[in-house]
Parts: C-alpha cells; sequence; structure tokens
C-alpha cells in the first residue's frame, strides 16, 4: 500500500508530539489536542480490547486493523520515533553545555504545566476543595523529598526500566502532563536518551540494546493496561487524581532548579554527573537571563494550551 496524503500528515503530526515528548515539561497530548488527533489517539488505544482479540484468532484482519484505526497510529507512531530520536542528543548537549540555561526553560515549562493542570481541578463545595488542597499539599511534600533522596543502584536495573516506560507512557494521553518529566521525576531520562542517541549512531552497547528493548516492552504494556486504570482514574475520582499530579509537578519542582553547582568536572557521561544547588548571592545579567528564560517558557505553554483548548469540542469544553 503506497503512503498516502493523509499518511504524511499524520507522519509530520507525529513528529512533532515526538518532539515535544523528548523535551521534559511539554506534553504530547496537549500536541495532539492542538493538532486535532487527540480524540482519535485515545479511541484507538482503547479499542485494544477482548473484541481485537477475538478478532485476530478469527483471522479478521482487515476488521482489527480498522478497529484499532491501525493505519493512523502506525504513521503517527514511526512520527513520534522519528521526533524522539531527533531531539534525543539535542537535550542532552544541552544538559551538558548549557546546563543553566535549559533547567531555566524546563523549570518554566513545569510551572505552566503546573498551573495548566491545577485549572483542570473544579472541586464541587467546599469539602472537596478542601480535599483537593489537602492532597495536592500533600503530594508537593512528598515529591520534594522524594526527588531530592540519593539515586540508588535500583534506579539502573532493567525491571527498573520497564517501570519507567510504564508510567511514563501513560503520561502521553494526558493533555499538561509530559512524559519525559515523569522520567526525569524517575531518575530515568538521561540514561533513556543516551540510550536512544547511541542507537542512532550505531554505537550502542549490549546492555543499553537491553535497556531499550525492556523500556519499549514497558511503554507498550502501559499504553495497554496501565492508561485503562489512568483512565478509571480520570472518570470516577478526577478531581482527587488532578490534584495528586499536580502536587508531585509543584514539589519536584525542584528538580529543575538552575543554578547548581557541578561536583564531578572531570566526568564527561551526563549520567554520573552530581550537581549540587545553590542560590545565587547577587542579582546579576545571569539570573536576569535565567528568569526571562523561564518565563518566556510559562508564556508559550500556555498559549499551547489556549489554542488546545479552542481545539476541543465545545462539549468537552464545558465539562
Amino acid at each position: 500500500m503506497r503512503p498516502t496524503r493523509d499518511d504524511l500528515v499524520q507522519l509530520a503530526r507525529g513528529f512533532l508530539m515526538g518532539g515535544a515528548d523528548i523535551i521534559p515539561g511539554v506534553s504530547g497530548g496537549t500536541i495532539a489536542l492542538v493538532l486535532g488527533i487527540y480524540e482519535r489517539l485515545v479511541a484507538a488505544i482503547s479499542h485494544f480490547d477482548q473484541r481485537l482479540l477475538q478478532q485476530l484468532a478469527q483471522r479478521q484482519w482487515r476488521a482489527a486493523a480498522d478497529h484499532v484505526d491501525l493505519r493512523f497510529l502506525v504513521a503517527l507512531g514511526l512520527g513520534i520515533v522519528t521526533g524522539a530520536i531527533a531531539l534525543a542528543g539535542v537535550m542532552l548537549t544541552l544538559l551538558l553545555d548549557y546546563r543553566m540555561y535549559t533547567l531555566s526553560v524546563l523549570f518554566g515549562l513545569i510551572v505552566a504545566s503546573s498551573l495548566i493542570v491545577a485549572r483542570m481541578v473544579r472541586p464541587r463545595g467546599k469539602t472537596q476543595w478542601l480535599a483537593c488542597c489537602g492532597l495536592a499539599t500533600a503530594a508537593a511534600i512528598f515529591a520534594y523529598w522524594l526527588v531530592g533522596l540519593e539515586q540508588s543502584g535500583l534506579q539502573d536495573s532493567l525491571p527498573y526500566f520497564f517501570v519507567c516506560g510504564a508510567v511514563a507512557i501513560c503520561a502521553m494521553i494526558l493533555p499538561g502532563i509530559s512524559g519525559s518529566y515523569i522520567l526525569w521525576l524517575l531518575g530515568a531520562y538521561v540514561t533513556v536518551a543516551e540510550t536512544v542517541r547511541n542507537a542512532v549512531h550505531l554505537n550502542i552497547t549490549f546492555r543499553e540494546l537491553q535497556t531499550l528493548a525492556v523500556f519499549a516492552a514497558g511503554c507498550a504494556i502501559g499504553l495497554l493496561c496501565f492508561s485503562k486504570l489512568l483512565r478509571w482514574l480520570l472518570t470516577h475520582v478526577h478531581q482527587a487524581t488532578m490534584a495528586v499530579l499536580g502536587g508531585f509537578m509543584v514539589g519536584s519542582l525542584r528538580l529543575m532548579w538552575p543554578f547548581q553547582h557541578d561536583l564531578t568536572k572531570e566526568v564527561a557521561d551526563l549520567k554520573l554527573k552530581r550537581y549540587e544547588q545553590y542560590l545565587p548571592e547577587q542579582w546579576d545579567s545571569q539570573v536576569t537571563t535565567c528568569l526571562v528564560l523561564a518565563v518566556a517558557a510559562v508564556v508559550v505553554i500556555l498559549t499551547l494550551e489556549r489554542l488546545s483548548h479552542a481545539a476541543m469540542p465545545a462539549e468537552e469544553q464545558a465539562g
């Protein structure tokens, strides 16, 4: 089957989503909303169900492909992978050579994303409002404590990367939540990005190949299983779920603090480097630049959110 114009359009849309997903703080789900394909994507993912298994068992290949909108998913998926690969190396370079300014942008992105998630919490009544505030505060305090812990050896194990893939991929179906930010929060972002970059340059070790395969398996399982649980939570306890997510994002802003001393200048490998955060002693041009970059990032994300809101059907905006 020859590629059609629609296939190329979905490939380009996927490229934009993949490029966004590799940047911590930018949500692929938001990009999907802006591009007008969010509902189609969620519907296609949700159709990996019992009906599909029955069609496959009966060898009804065409019906199964139509049921999951396979052509759309393949074109979009190829675009997402291409976009993520294209930006993986760029992000690593920015985090290593321009860390302060890159973290300033990421800090702004997360602040804006936190505001978006907070606006999704619409408590009904004072009791629910207090409950949501309590959950968000508890989540923020827990996240702030969690991201301050020293990394453990567990974070270099294959089962851990499987879990990271399963959890991070679920963020893709949520506008406002960044999958790559979840990876950063879990301490797996740099390793995964370096592995993808090395694979592109055909300079990948067997261990990295294992990591990539396990991470991809986690993404697949998470998309098929955990995403259903996430949709259940959003359907039945939406306010509490979004409050907790928002609290986690605010508390984990500690990870993105731009001002950090490099404690391992002799180490070239980004994932082995260690940094210590500090408060600037005076307001100088660097601090001004960091502030401008953070504010600009907030403006960009809130503009994207406004565009995505405009792309929603009227009934979803009302809900």
